[in-house]
């Protein structure tokens, strides 16, 4: 399954995590199983996300840092998309991520 791209319009957002914004379908706050959608110009779906590194290692203006998830069934660690201002649209995380947890669309709101 992948990231829903048009998650503003069926997830709420519920928390801010490093200056971005954090998204649920149910509008509750994130727990340890069920982390949301991080982020809004670049997006990623911290539940399906496997932290396989490839959108760190792969984006050329350094979007993404790791953050600790523990106790998240996928993995621990999380492809965080900190620095989703500095974004150039390349798409090359979107192409790279083995599970589409990420999608990148300059059109949505909190775009800088």
């Amino acid at each position: 399954m992948a990231i829903d791209p048009s998650f503003e319009n069926t997830y709420e957002e519920v928390d801010r995590h490093e200056d971005h914004r954090v998204w649920t379908t149910d509008g509750e706050e994130p727990t340890e199983d069920k982390q949301g959608i991080h982020g809004t110009h670049v997006a990623v779906d911290f539940d399906i996300c496997i932290a396989d590194g490839a959108c760190l290692e792969d984006c050329p203006v350094d979007v993404f840092e790791w953050t600790d998830t523990p106790g998240h069934p996928e993995s621990e660690i999380k492809a965080d998309p900190t620095y989703e201002d500095q974004c150039i649209d390349c798409m090359l995380c979107v192409d790279v991520c083995p599970v589409d947890a990420i999608d990148v669309d300059p059109g949505r709101a909190g775009r800088l």
